[in-house]
């Protein structure tokens, strides 16, 4: 797909010049580094959620249970 992106000047030329080192279009290495953002972002998500749902565990887990009292 085809899209227009507007990037700060410094960051585009940056990017030409490490795709240029690389040996790559520009947009395999932009492709590349939204992917990579994309995946950074999931996980963090996934741990985000995962602390959440460990806390809620942890949470049942110190309730006690009426006939457990004395």
């Amino acid at each position: 797909m085809k899209t227009t992106l507007e990037i700060p000047d410094a960051i585009f030329r940056r990017a030409k010049s490490v795709a240029a080192e690389r040996g790559i279009p520009l947009r395999e290495f932009v492709t590349e580094a939204v992917k990579d953002k994309l995946v950074v972002d999931t996980k963090v998500h996934l741990r985000k959620e995962t602390q959440k749902i460990n806390r809620l565990i942890e949470g049942e887990f110190e309730q006690i249970e009426p006939e457990d009292r004395q």
